[in-house]
């Protein structure tokens, strides 16, 4: 079992953790095409977005990298260099891959302007939101950081939330972030499946 609610206090003295597996970043069409072959490999992925901040009221930022958790690696999509592809949206489109996330509402939102932005369609398809799982459940606390502290017993940064997406190169620091956020949805996903929750 997993405790239905946690405090700030608790999540902060759970040990930290991040990604330290294999990142591939793509910032190119071709390595894009084949990067999406292998994740159409697996069965189950786990999603999320980043983009550059907003500081002033009414600027706002089309998504500037999309991080996608296959059971081998993380793939992070600079959609500011690729932008955004029919590869992605039949990805997301596909009913026989499931895209777990956590708190997707506003991705998929953003991700469906961005298509609109480059004139592709994008009807998503067999997406898992774990808020809802956890909500199910019992469990009186969203996000990733509470879910990966309740599901998973340990606590991820948010460090780099607010930093640069679009920076011509992203920092190591980014990078394990990104693909953090990804991962743990995925983590979960895993944990719940095998407990029978999913």
């Amino acid at each position: 079992m997993f405790p239905q609610q946690i405090t700030k206090e608790e999540v902060n003295l759970l040990p930290l953790q991040k990604y330290e597996g294999k990142v591939v970043v793509i910032t190119d069409r071709e390595k894009l095409k084949e990067a999406i072959v292998e994740i159409r490999q697996e069965q189950a992925v786990g999603f999320d977005t980043e983009t550059k901040p907003a500081f002033k009221k009414g600027v706002w930022h089309h998504i500037s990298l999309l991080q996608i958790a296959s059971s081998q690696k993380v793939y992070l999509f600079r959609l500011n260099h690729t932008e955004f592809t029919q590869e992605i949206a039949d990805l997301f489109a596909s009913p026989a891959i499931q895209k777990v996330g956590i708190s997707i509402r506003d991705d998929l939102k953003q991700l469906q302007k961005l298509a609109e932005k480059y004139h592709i369609s994008f009807q998503p398809d067999n997406i898992l939101e774990l808020n809802d799982v956890a909500k199910e459940l019992g469990v009186q606390h969203a996000g990733v950081r509470n879910l990966t502290a309740i599901f998973l017993q340990f606590r991820v940064s948010k460090s780099q939330q607010t930093s640069n997406w679009e920076n011509p190169h992203l920092t190591e620091k980014q990078i394990r972030y990104a693909a953090t956020d990804a991962w743990v949805c995925l983590e979960i996903y895993h944990r719940l499946a095998y407990q029978g929750y999913i």
